[in-house]
């Protein structure tokens, strides 16, 4: 089976690449999973400090270079976490990567391992000065001190597999990133650059974790994601990777099956030209806020839950969604009504947005039919103007209103990038943030540029043979 979902593993203190080995073997074969090096030993090109910053430059080019336009999603340990946090806020707000033209697109949410938050870690400061005690010297961790902190980070005994590998990887960290991140990077407060994510998220953490445990999470994420999903480990401690990767592996599942796969997917061709230089970073951040799955949980926050209700039945008939895979089009709907932005105007005679679609989704619900047939039949009559709406004076005005639901309902559906995909509109990769202006110049019909999707046409003439050179080497 090929993959569906990628999934970047950032490790966490002390740990490598080579911590995914126990997860990769848990995962089914639907994901690939993709480990973040972050201990690459001091002087090599590729050495980080222990700064979030840095952190955060290495882990977005390994993404940038495995990333293959598809969803993925972040999975990360303790020290990752914050990483993680900085990555959402960098990707939903469609930044520009390291390379300074192009930028990332695909994040469907995150399981996160007794992260560090966003915010300072809470640590133990005789804890923390002894830990940097430890690389005083500028070497690696002993076989002692190794073990201490493997000992002090577990509930139970490792296999000794997972336990030689563990104190390998800790007797190889690389010091300066150890005392990097003890001294500078566990301390920085990222919390205002990253805001508040909506985003959805498995927080794993152990019950015997005294810092990053279960009890303290909620406290710590609650704000950064208000649709985290938090879930406690009895007897486990800190190496959540290590000591119950089924567990880790059920809820990346979880997340996919029930809230990221319902949601539509936007094609992975598709993918790769929203990232590219080609789409401007308001678009693309636009895009990524946009394809985030929706709330299942949803609470309106401009309408009733029954006027939400209302709505909800008059979306499935006005925008018709096929197959399984929906947009809550109700939803976002209410979302732009409770203060994102809207078209900036109203039909005259009706009162705001607001409290427009207030008075006229709970007049419509008292009329509303049961028979799928006759619910039609009203719509169409209210699309003609020959239906008032009790909370309007006139036929005029209802059918004015609801000229203005239909029109929210079919943008919300038309705003998704999946659906730019569907009809095939590519229109908004002509800004781009490269140093040369980028447009169309075939504008035959049937007829696509190098950079369009395949599905768009055939390739102009000047562009066809390396076209076809390209796509001989893609499928190589």
């Amino acid at each position: 089976m090929m993959p569906v979902c990628t999934v970047f593993f950032l490790p966490g203190l002390g740990l490598d690449a080579t911590a995914a080995a126990p997860l990769g073997e848990a995962l089914d074969d639907r994901f690939r999973l993709v480990p973040i090096e972050f201990a690459v030993p001091a002087g090599e090109p590729d050495a980080v400090d222990g700064s979030v910053d840095a952190l955060t430059r290495t882990a977005l080019a390994a993404i940038a270079r495995e990333a293959d336009g598809g969803p993925w999603i972040l999975l990360a340990h303790s020290m990752g976490g914050k990483i993680a946090a900085a990555i959402a806020a960098h990707v939903l707000a469609g930044r520009t990567g390291p390379d300074g033209e192009s930028g990332l697109f695909g994040l469907a949410g995150s399981v996160l391992l007794a992260p560090s938050p966003p915010s300072p870690e809470p640590m133990s400061e005789n804890r923390r000065v002894r830990m940097i005690g430890w690389v005083a010297d500028e070497s690696t961790l002993d076989e002692e001190q190794a073990q201490e902190f493997l000992s002090g980070n577990i509930a139970s005994s490792l296999s000794d597999a997972d336990s030689a590998s563990a104190l390998q990887q800790l007797s190889r960290f690389p010091p300066s990133l150890w005392r990097g991140w003890l001294e500078v990077g566990s301390r920085e407060d990222i919390s205002h650059e990253v805001g508040t994510l909506d985003l959805p998220v498995t927080v794993l953490a152990g019950d015997d974790d005294d810092d990053l445990g279960s009890t303290a999470q909620p406290a710590l994420l609650k704000d950064v994601y208000p649709r985290a999903h938090f879930v406690p480990l009895p007897s486990t401690g800190h190496l959540i990777a290590y000591e119950r990767p089924n567990e880790v592996a059920k809820a990346i599942v979880e997340l996919w099956d029930t809230v990221i796969e319902p949601a539509p997917q936007t094609p992975a061709e598709w993918g790769r030209l929203i990232a590219s230089s080609r789409t401007d970073v308001e678009v693309r951040s636009n895009f990524a806020e946009r394809a985030v799955p929706d709330d299942a949980t949803y609470a309106p926050l401009a309408l009733t839950e029954d006027q939400l209700a209302t709505l909800r039945r008059l979306a499935d008939l006005l925008v018709p969604q096929p197959g399984t895979a929906r947009i809550d089009l109700a939803a976002r709907v209410d979302a732009r009504l409770a203060g994102k932005p809207g078209d900036g105007w109203r039909p005259a005679g009706l009162p705001d947005d607001r409290v427009a679609y207030r008075l006229g989704l709970d007049a419509l619900a008292q009329t509303w039919p049961d028979s799928p047939a006759d619910q039609r039949v009203l719509v169409g009559r209210l699309v003609a103007g020959e239906e008032a709406v009790a909370a309007f004076p006139t036929a005029e005005l209802s059918r004015r209103w609801f000229e203005d639901v239909r029109v929210d309902l079919v943008q919300s559906w038309m705003a998704h990038p999946a659906s730019q995909a569907r009809i095939g509109y590519d229109g908004f990769a002509t800004g781009g943030t490269a140093p040369e202006p980028v447009g169309f110049s075939e504008l035959a019909a049937g007829r696509r540029e190098s950079w369009e999707p395949r599905e768009l046409g055939r390739l102009g003439d000047r562009h066809e043979n390396h076209d076809q050179e390209q796509h001989e080497r893609d499928d190589a």
